[in-house]
């Protein structure tokens, strides 16, 4: 069995109970070591076997859950944050069925709710906004199918833009299409993480502010009125409102 697990934003404790309890049990590690905390390994036995894909091409991963697999041994796939985004497993899952090697899917939490928590802030709020667009810029994995981040941005809906910050000035350039120039934005450097950055600004400076901390990766950007803006109060809680599990007051 091939186990993918979310290791989740950076902090070990960040993982999920059952991604560690699988982590701990495994006999092979395949672990992306440029993202993943090494920490993380701290959870495996003593004699797991370990690949830091870091070094390894798509092949060379497939391969090593081939000999696992031939061994009757199991495997974890430890992706950064949660696997379903930016993850590329769609591409390992296709190459398992053909091989009919069996696996599973452990969810982990994503650096974009990481930033997210590290901000203090809700994505979601009433007379704000109800939408949030997860996204990133085009690049060498092609155009973004959505739409390209000004196209978006008309939406002016709660963003979270991934693999972005090395051109933050295209990325401000785009947003402003849509945002006007006083829309707040935050800066996460590698959420979670002991040396874990945060900027805050508006799309007016933050440019300037990334560049004077040399931030170029691992990092997210989040834009929208839910940073810094009014919102109304809820229903769920409301007094007045009635829902199957509560009879409201008048």
């Amino acid at each position: 069995m091939v186990y993918f697990i979310g290791a989740g934003p950076g902090d070990e404790e960040l993982i999920t109970v059952k991604g560690m309890k699988r982590l701990q049990v495994v006999d092979v590690v395949i672990y992306a070591g440029s993202l993943v905390s090494k920490k993380l390994l701290d959870y495996c036995k003593s004699d797991v076997e370990i690949y830091d894909s870091a070094s390894m091409d798509f092949n060379q991963v497939i391969e090593v859950m081939q000999e696992s697999h031939n061994k009757g041994k199991t495997l974890a796939r430890l992706h950064t944050g949660d696997p379903s985004i930016y993850g590329t497993i769609k591409e390992q899952m296709d190459e398992l069925d053909r091989r009919n090697i069996p696996y599973e899917i452990i969810p982990g939490v994503s650096s974009f709710l990481a930033a997210a928590s590290r901000v203090k802030a809700e994505f979601t709020l009433p007379g704000v906004s109800q939408t949030v667009i997860i996204t990133r810029l085009e690049g060498r994995t092609g155009k973004s199918e959505g739409g390209r981040l000004d196209e978006l941005s008309k939406h002016r809906a709660s963003m979270s833009i991934f693999l972005s910050i090395q051109d933050i000035e295209g990325v401000v350039e785009q947003l402003k299409v849509g945002y006007s120039e006083e829309t707040p934005v935050a800066v996460v450097y590698k959420a979670t993480w002991p040396d874990e950055k945060i900027l805050r600004g508006t799309l007016k400076d933050i440019a300037d502010k990334v560049k004077a901390e040399n931030i170029d990766r691992f990092a997210q950007i989040l834009v929208g009125d839910f940073l810094n803006s009014e919102y109304e109060m809820s229903k769920l809680y409301d007094a007045c409102f009635t829902h199957m599990y509560r009879s409201g007051t008048k």
